[in-house]
C-alpha cells in the first residue's frame, strides 16, 4: 500500500545510538540507494517476465510456472518490509531482498496483465513514473505545502483505502458480486480506481517531505537505504493501481 515506513518518530529514535563514523543520511545518498533498489526490482520482474513468456510461447496461456514465484514474491516482499519497518537498521540488507521478491511478483502479475491486454504493461510503467515526476515538481515548487493537516489528510485518505480493500475481500468471500464489480470496468468502479491512484501519488509528497527532514536532522547513513525502501512502496502500490485502472478502461474498449 502506502509508505508506512516513514514516520519522524522513526527518524528520531535512529539518532541514538549513531557511531561518529557511520556517515550521516543526504538525499543524494536516498537517490542512489533508491536507484539500486529500483534496478534490483527490474532485474527480478525481468525474470518472471521472460518465464511467462517462454512458458506461453511453449503453451499458449498456461502460465502455471509463474504462481509459486508471484506467491513468493509476494510473502517474501512482505516478511522483508516488516523487517525493514521494526529494524530500519537492517534496511541495509532487507530493503535490496524486498526490492527483488517484489520484482518477481511484479514481473508475474505484470505478464497476466499484458497477456489480456498487450501493451498495457508499458503505459502503466511510463504512467507511473510521469506521476513520480509531477509530484517531485510539486514538492519542490512549493505549489503544496506538507504540513500537518495535509499528512493527516494523507494518512486518513491511505488507511481509508486499505481499510476499503480489506472490508471489500472480506465481503466479496461471500459475495462473488462485488469482488466482480471491482475489477470490473463499470464508471463507479473506475472512479473509485482514479481516486485511489490519486491518494498514492499524494504519499510522494510525504515521502519527499521525511526524506528531506531525515537529511536534515543527520540521521544515520543506513537510514538511505530504509528511505529508498519508503520511496518503493509508494511506487509499487501506484504502479498497480495504475495497471489495475488502464485494464478497467482497456476493457471498456
Amino acid at each position: 500500500m502506502s509508505s508506512p515506513a516513514f514516520s519522524e518518530k522513526i527518524f528520531l529514535a535512529s539518532r541514538t545510538g549513531v557511531v561518529a563514523d557511520e556517515g550521516v543520511m543526504t538525499v543524494k545518498g536516498t537517490i542512489n540507494k533508491t536507484l539500486i533498489l529500483l534496478l534490483l526490482a527490474v532485474l527480478g520482474a525481468s525474470y518472471t517476465w521472460r518465464l511467462a513468456y517462454n512458458t506461453m510461447a511453449a503453451e499458449t496461456g498456461n502460465i502455471a510456472a509463474l504462481t509459486p514465484y508471484m506467491l513468493g514474491g509476494v510473502i517474501g516482499g512482505l516478511v522483508f518490509a516488516l523487517i525493514a519497518i521494526f529494524s530500519p537498521r537492517n534496511s541495509r540488507w532487507a530493503a535490496p531482498l524486498y526490492a527483488v521478491a517484489e520484482g518477481l511478483a511484479l514481473g508475474a502479475i505484470s505478464a497476466i496483465y499484458n497477456l489480456q491486454t498487450q501493451g498495457i504493461v508499458f503505459n502503466a510503467v511510463g504512467l507511473t513514473f510521469l506521476v513520480l515526476l509531477i509530484m517531485l515538481v510539486v514538492y519542490r515548487s512549493g505549489w503544496v505545502k506538507v504540513n500537518d493537516k495535509l499528512r493527516k489528510g494523507i494518512v486518513a485518505a491511505t488507511l481509508a483505502v486499505a481499510l476499503f480493500y480489506l472490508l471489500t475481500w472480506i465481503i466479496s468471500l461471500f459475495m462473488p458480486a462485488i469482488r466482480d464489480f471491482m475489477a470490473g470496468s463499470s464508471p463507479l468502479s473506475i472512479v473509485i480506481s482514479l481516486v485511489i491512484v490519486g491518494i498514492a501519488a499524494f504519499n510522494f509528497l510525504m515521502d519527499f517531505d521525511f526524506i528531506e527532514k531525515g537529511a536534515a536532522m543527520g540521521s544515520p547513513k543506513y537510514m538511505e537505504w530504509y528511505a529508498g525502501f519508503g520511496l518503493m512502496l509508494t511506487l509499487v502500490w501506484l504502479y498497480l493501481e495504475i495497471l489495475r485502472l488502464l485494464s478497467k478502461v482497456s476493457s471498456r474498449n
